[in-house]
C-alpha cells in the first residue's frame, strides 16, 4: 500500500490571473505517511490539497500517486478521498445512508452497501448510532461520520481540509488521537491541512510549512521545531525567538561571533559560509532560556517584563529588550513560582551558546503563530 499511496508533486504552479496561489512546488510525500500542510490564510495549502484531490487543475507541473500521473485524471479515478471542512452531511439521511452514499452512486446493492457502511461506522466507534440523523449528533460525532464516508471508498490517499477547526478544544484533542489511530490502522497516506501549529506537530510524520505559494520547509516535526530553515518558519511554528545580528568575526571551523542590535555578542558554532560585516539571523528556543542574576556579556539579553501568562506546565514571560520583537522566555512552573517576576521589572536572560541555531533561509516575514 505504501508505494501505491506515495505522492510526487513536481514543479506545480497554480495561477489565478496574475496571482500564483502555488508557485513551482516540488514535494514528495511517502506512502503511508501522515503529512500536515500548515501556513497562514492564503499561503496555498488548500489549493495544493485540492489539486491533489482533482478539484483544481495545475497551471503547470505534474502530480503522481503511486507512480501514476494523475495531473488531469478525474477526481473519482485517482484513488483519493477529500473530507471537507464543513463535513457536508446529508441532513435527511441516516448515518448509515450518509456513509453508504458513494456506494449507492456506484450502483452497489442496498444490503451490501449498508453492511459496509455499518462496518465503517463501527471502525469510527459509531456503530451504535447507525440509524440516527446528523442533527442528533455532536460535532465530534459528525466529524467521524464524515471520516467514515470518505474512508468507505478505500482511498489510497485521504485528504483532510482543516477537519478539526469547527470543534472545541476538548474535542480537537480527542479527535487528534482518533485520526492518528485510524491512520496507523489503515496504513494509507493522510494529508491534513491545518493552521494550528500544535496540531501539525502532534499528528504529522512530515510537516510542510508554506507561505505565499512556496514551501518554506518540509521535514519531520522535530526538525521543523528544533532546526527551522528560516526566520519565517521559526516565527510561524512558535517556540523560538529570532534575533538579528552582524558578523564580527569567523574562525577556521566555521564558527562566528555576531553582535546583536543592542551590542551583545553571541556565538554561532554552525555558521559556515558567512563573512565579517554580514547581517545574519539566528534563533533560540524559548524553553532553553533561564533568568540570570546579572547581565550576560555573551549569549544573553536584558529587558523589562511586559507580560506574564501562566500556561499550566510553564509560564510565558515577555520582555521588551529594545528590539523590534518581544523576547519570550518559557519558564518552568517551579522556577517561576520559586521567585515570581512582576511586570515592569528588568531581568537578565541567558542561555548556552551551543543552543543558538543559525537561520540560513532568507524569508523574514513575520508569520505570527497562533499562541495555542
Amino acid at each position: 500500500m505504501t508505494e501505491q499511496s506515495r505522492i510526487d508533486i513536481r514543479n506545480v504552479t497554480k495561477l489565478y490571473g496574475a496571482v500564483k496561489a502555488v508557485n513551482n512546488v516540488d514535494l514528495t510525500i511517502e506512502g503511508g505517511a501522515y503529512c500536515c500542510m500548515i501556513g497562514p490564510s492564503g499561503c496555498g495549502k488548500t489549493t495544493l490539497l485540492r489539486m491533489i484531490a482533482g478539484h483544481e487543475a495545475p497551471s503547470s507541473g505534474t502530480i503522481s500517486i503511486g507512480g501514476q500521473d494523475v495531473t488531469h485524471a478525474r477526481t473519482g479515478s485517482r484513488g483519493t478521498a477529500l473530507m471537507f471542512q464543513n463535513y457536508a452531511l446529508f441532513p435527511h439521511l441516516s448515518l448509515t445512508d450518509n456513509v453508504a452514499f458513494s456506494l449507492r452512486v456506484k450502483g452497489e446493492a442496498a444490503d451490501t452497501r449498508r453492511a459496509r457502511a455499518r462496518e465503517m461506522l463501527d471502525r469510527v466507534q459509531l456503530g451504535h448510532l447507525a440509524d440516527r440523523l446528523p442533527s442528533e449528533l455532536s460535532g465530534g460525532q459528525q466529524q467521524r461520520v464524515a471520516l467514515a464516508r470518505a474512508l468507505i471508498t478505500n482511498p489510497r490517499v485521504l485528504l483532510l481540509d482543516e477537519p478539526l477547526s469547527a470543534l472545541d478544544e476538548f474535542l480537537r484533542l480527542k479527535m487528534r488521537v482518533e485520526l492518528k489511530r485510524l491512520q496507523n490502522e489503515l496504513g494509507i497516506t493522510f494529508i491534513h491541512v491545518t493552521h494550528t501549529q500544535p496540531e501539525a506537530i502532534a499528528l504529522a510524520d512530515q510537516v510542510v510549512v508554506m507561505d505565499h505559494g512556496l514551501i518554506e520547509q518540509a521535514a519531520s516535526p522535530r526538525d521543523i521545531y528544533n532546526r527551522p530553515h528560516s526566520p519565517y518558519v521559526a516565527r510561524f511554528m512558535g517556540g523560538q525567538n529570532v534575533l538579528t545580528a552582524t558578523v564580527e568575526s569567523v574562525d577556521a571551523q566555521g564558527g562566528a561571533v555576531v553582535i546583536d542590535q543592542n551590542g551583545t555578542r553571541h556565538d554561532l558554532g554552525n555558521a559556515g559560509g558567512v563573512t565579517s560585516g554580514q547581517q545574519v539571523r539566528f534563533s533560540i528556543r524559548r524553553d532553553h532560556i533561564h533568568v540570570a542574576a546579572a547581565p550576560a556579556s555573551r549569549n544573553g539579553l536584558s529587558g523589562k517584563v511586559v507580560n506574564i501568562e501562566y500556561q499550566g506546565t510553564f509560564v510565558k514571560v515577555a520582555l521588551d529588550t529594545g528590539l523590534r520583537e518581544e523576547f519570550i522566555i518559557y519558564m518552568s512552573e517551579d522556577s517561576f513560582f520559586a521567585r515570581p517576576l512582576e511586570v515592569g521589572r528588568t531581568i537578565h536572560a541567558a542561555w548556552d551558546a551551543s543552543l543558538n541555531h543559525f537561520l540560513r533561509g532568507a524569508n523574514n516575514s513575520t508569520g505570527t503563530p497562533h499562541e495555542d
